[in-house]
């Protein structure tokens, strides 16, 4: 497996030792590694043109496929309100939080985060906008043509002890300053809430992997860069791209828009997009990411 020691702005690297386990204990002791799987899902959301892949087909299959690759924790995109209550109904086993990211509440798409109820401690949860003031309830970022959010959860790993941050997110599709201000934006906040902790950010980009805004979150040079978990993994699989309009694209035209990264401590043991169909109908009209990391 390739380990990755990836560095932490130099305030957080102080506190990982207490972060990453319970007690305090320093980095390196010998409780036992936190191993993890964690999805990102762009679910679609629930358009009544999308005919016979819309959610009513969709949603058994979905809930099913988080099921089957017993995910730890999973990063959603594009639900509404409705369709997250399906996923609550169909996956009793998991917490799930997040709003609406129009009002704050229930009105539009959640970036909701589900994590498995019985393995985690919640100790803090969150949702922001991706704006210039990203503690207002549906503000609109910059040049972004949509009110974009991240939610965000420090939970804690019953099993190892080690506490982490799951943060999930969709940046905008249309606006340039909006992307690159919405990473500036999940640096600093990340900084702030991780409490240096292992950081894993979950989403859908809107950027492909050659793209200015994945080179500005991976740069080597900036203390607060996170990695593509992808470009670590001891095994990759599926295909190279993510996004596929429900098959529509021809393979040359299919990007890689949705991502797991890194920050921290840990081993990426395997990614993978799962391009799986049944009866030639997809899960969504993008591919779930599915990544195993061992947070030591």
């Amino acid at each position: 497996m390739k380990k990755i020691a990836i560095a932490l702005a130099a305030t957080a690297t102080v506190m990982l030792g207490a972060c990453g386990n319970n007690g305090g204990t320093a980095t390196g002791s010998t409780a036992d590694d936190c191993r993890l799987n964690v999805m990102s899902f762009n679910i679609r959301y629930d358009n009544p043109d999308d005919s016979l892949d819309n959610w009513k087909y969709r949603k058994d299959r979905a809930a099913k496929a988080i099921r089957f690759y017993d995910a730890d924790i999973v990063g959603t995109q594009e639900v509404l309100k409705n369709q997250l209550d399906d996923l609550k109904e169909r996956l009793p086993q998991y917490t799930a939080i997040g709003v609406g990211r129009d009002d704050g509440e229930e009105d539009g798409e959640y970036n909701a985060l589900l994590f498995k109820t019985e393995r985690f401690d919640s100790l803090e949860t969150g949702t922001f906008w991706l704006s210039e003031t990203p503690d207002v309830p549906g503000s609109l970022g910059w040049d972004g043509a949509c009110k974009r959010v991240a939610t965000w959860a420090r939970l804690r790993d019953r099993e190892s002890g080690k506490t982490l941050l799951a943060v999930n997110t969709h940046l905008d599709h249309v606006g340039v300053t909006a992307r690159r201000e919405g990473i500036n934006l999940l640096f600093n906040k990340i900084n702030e809430l991780g409490q240096g902790c292992p950081v894993i950010l979950t989403g859908d980009f809107n950027s492909t992997p050659d793209s200015d805004v994945v080179a500005h979150i991976t740069d080597s040079t900036n203390p607060n860069h996170l990695t593509d978990s992808r470009s670590v993994a001891s095994v990759v699989y599926g295909p190279e791209w993510s996004w596929h309009d429900f098959g529509k694209l021809p393979y040359d035209r299919r990007p890689l828009i949705d991502y797991v990264f890194v920050r921290g401590d840990m081993e990426v043991e395997r990614y993978g997009v799962l391009a799986e169909t049944e009866n030639e109908a997809f899960l969504s009209d993008h591919s779930p990411v599915l990544v195993t990391v061992d947070i030591n």
